[in-house]
């Protein structure tokens, strides 16, 4: 029975250990990117609307990347029209 506790805190103390070398050699503007690369992912497929009502989730998705392609519209046309002599 004493055997059983040293192990977890040897366990332990590795698992931190590992945890300690993992986040010292991940470059910090990968993680980040993937971070906020996730987050505009569940925005745009509406992560945030009630799961249980599908309409809700499909009306948000559909509005979001309309409002995004709305959006992309409007600024290729400010891009044209300060382009144009």
């Amino acid at each position: 029975m004493t055997g059983r506790p040293e192990d977890q805190e040897r366990r332990d103390e590795a698992e931190a250990i590992l945890r300690r070398v993992r986040q010292e050699t991940e470059p910090q503007i990968g993680l980040s990117a993937e971070r906020m690369s996730r987050g505009v992912r569940r925005h745009f497929w509406g992560g945030d609307a009630d799961p249980a009502d599908r309409i809700e989730v499909w009306g948000t998705r559909i509005g979001r990347l309309a409002g995004l392609a709305a959006f992309c519209g409007l600024a290729a046309y400010l891009a044209v029209s300060l382009m144009a002599p």
